[in-house]
């Protein structure tokens, strides 16, 4: 494992990169509601994204057919966008990557559509609460594992299963880099975090099991027992003065 160590002019371009992921990410937010399909929030964020002078990073990502992915319910990651019509009840994550200027900026958020079930609007918490708590926990000197050390503790409390097979990732020049950032308990404390470093993270947090299944389209990953999932991801960078989020949502929620 080699991880990238970031300069702090590679890391302003990812400032860039990140600030625009975050801003595409508002609007669809925004335009997200009852009624809408996700192809149609996938238009969106592929207009805008081009409008900005960026290229869409999921579109054709070995093989990925959208420029966005929109995950409802029991879809942990990865779902594609199509004709399905959003409706009360609903809960869907939305994740935008984009690249600017040859890096990479990547993060996603839960909507909740109309009238949601209190089960699923405490999951919906607890997953934006162990991403927010977790990154409180990154500090150079600190250990990656510290990460996901957090967020199983979080889970644990209200009985969720935290995904095993997707985790966070280092990113820059590249849409996924070393380390890979894992976002359940280890028995070992792993990577050291360093100034300089840049990942994802992105908590993947089910209302059942841990396990998933991905589907015949070879993409779309659902619980395996059928139960809500939700996430929620930020950009993460280790510069000389702290740890520093760099897709914080503009609305500042």
């Amino acid at each position: 494992m080699k991880i990238s160590i970031k300069s702090e002019k590679e890391i302003d371009l990812m400032r860039k990169s990140c600030r625009l992921a975050a801003d595409i990410l508002q609007a669809a937010v925004d335009f997200t509601k009852e009624g809408v399909t996700t192809d149609e929030i996938n238009t969106l964020v592929h207009e805008m994204t081009l409008k900005n002078g960026a290229i869409p990073s999921p579109l054709n990502y070995h093989g990925f057919p959208k420029s966005v992915c929109t995950s409802i319910n029991q879809v942990v990651t990865h779902g594609i966008p199509d004709n399905t019509i959003l409706k009360s009840g609903d809960i869907i994550n939305i994740d935008v990557t984009c690249t600017l200027n040859g890096y990479f900026g990547d993060t996603s958020r839960m909507v909740m559509i109309g009238d949601v079930e209190k089960d699923k609007k405490e999951l919906v918490d607890v997953t934006y609460t162990s991403l927010i708590e977790s990154i409180s926990a990154v500090k150079a000197g600190g250990y990656f594992s510290d990460i996901g050390s957090v967020i199983h503790d979080i889970a644990d409390d209200y009985g969720y299963g935290v995904v095993r097979d997707y985790c966070g990732h280092g990113i820059g020049r590249n849409f996924h880099e070393d380390p890979m950032v894992l976002h359940y308990r280890q028995s070992k404390r792993g990577a050291r975090l360093i100034e300089g470093m840049v990942f994802t993270i992105e908590p993947m947090i089910n209302l059942g099991s841990h396990k998933t299944r991905v589907l015949k389209d070879k993409w779309t990953v659902v619980t395996q027992d059928g139960l809500p999932s939700a996430q929620f991801e930020h950009t993460i960078a280790l510069t000389k003065n702290g740890t520093e989020i760099l897709t914080t949502y503009p609305d500042k929620s």
